[in-house]
């Protein structure tokens, strides 16, 4: 099975970005931009296509890290399975592994933030992958496919109430941003006020806002919102979009947002674009009822749809190694 699908490595190919968002998965992090910030993290990413006669039925972009002798490989974003790929998703993860040529201590891990397909799971499963699946692995979805108004009309009253408090507002504006150097401006403003809520709230982050700043003002796929009041900066959103799914991605405010109603107008203001072009799904980013129920509230008040957003999949030749590194990144979220 595995020697009719070849693995042809396009870590050098220019229109790896054009190819891959023409598929339905296509997300963020299977993306060029994505793979240059972490190369600049120190790991060494590379991009494959796997293809059938011809036929691509995959694209997965990896990324590689050595620890002494053992070799760690993440696959964030997963396979990004073409129309065909679906009918052969067993057969694609086979040839991969091939590909990989894991030694019995080199771990790989699959993690895809989004449900998986069925027949993507079963090809997982087939090979003996193990799944974690921690609290962090589940978020809230919002079904865009009904018009605004029903939409606000499912939502709890204080939604309403607070969308209607918001919009009321002249001096409060919802602008996105399209200008490079504004999209830089605005993301300094993040950094600054996404500093100043984690000094609060005592909370850390993984993103290096420093490596990322010009990736991410200059990345297509990722959509700035800045809410001001009075022409000023009291918000910034910021959403990765895909052709099906726009997902939440970082947001900071300042202390005057909280009583402008600042984040429920960002996230309206998503959802309307979000329509307008096309999505049928926001994702708010994840959920945390245990340790933030503040936010949590908000976007349950907009959404009930609590949803696991997909496990860390764990795989090494070696059983036992397979189970203690599952067994560990379990632990390590509890």
């Amino acid at each position: 099975m595995t020697a009719q699908v070849a693995v042809i490595d396009r870590s050098g190919a220019e229109d790896w970005d054009e190819i891959l968002w023409q598929q339905p998965a296509a997300n963020l992090y299977a993306s060029r931009s994505w793979g240059h910030y972490k190369s600049r993290l120190g790991w060494t990413v590379r991009q494959v296509a796997l293809n059938d006669n011809g036929a691509d039925l995959a694209y997965i972009q990896y990324q590689e890290r050595r620890t002494g002798p053992v070799r760690r490989i993440l696959v964030q974003g997963g396979a990004v399975l073409t129309a065909r790929g679906q009918f052969r998703a067993e057969a694609v993860l086979a040839a991969f592994i091939d590909h990989l040529a894991l030694r019995p201590a080199d771990l790989l891990a699959v993690k895809s933030y989004r449900p998986q397909d069925p027949e993507g799971v079963t090809a997982l499963l087939s090979h003996g992958f193990v799944p974690v699946v921690t609290a962090m692995d589940h978020t809230i979805e919002l079904d865009l496919t009904p018009d605004t108004d029903a939409i606000l009309a499912a939502a709890d009253r204080r939604w309403r109430r607070e969308v209607n408090k918001a919009t009321g507002q002249p001096d409060l504006t919802a602008v996105f941003l399209t200008d490079p150097d504004e999209r830089l401006r605005a993301f300094d403003t993040f950094v600054r006020m996404y500093a100043a809520l984690q000094q609060r709230k005592g909370f850390s982050s993984g993103l290096d806002t420093a490596a990322y700043r010009d990736l991410a003002a200059s990345d297509p796929h990722l959509l700035f919102l800045e809410i001001r009041q009075g022409g000023e900066p009291i918000l910034v959103r910021i959403v990765h979009t895909a052709r099906a799914v726009w997902t939440d991605f970082f947001t900071a405010s300042d202390e005057r947002a909280r009583s402008t109603g600042a984040a429920t107008l960002a996230v309206w203001r998503i959802i309307e674009r979000a329509r307008q072009e096309g999505a049928s799904r926001f994702d708010f980013g994840g959920v945390d009822p245990a340790g933030n129920r503040g936010v949590f509230d908000f976007k349950r008040a907009l959404s009930r749809n609590v949803i696991q957003s997909g496990p860390t999949w764990i795989y090494a030749r070696n059983a036992f190694i397979r189970r203690a590194a599952a067994t560990a990144l379990f632990l390590r979220a509890i």
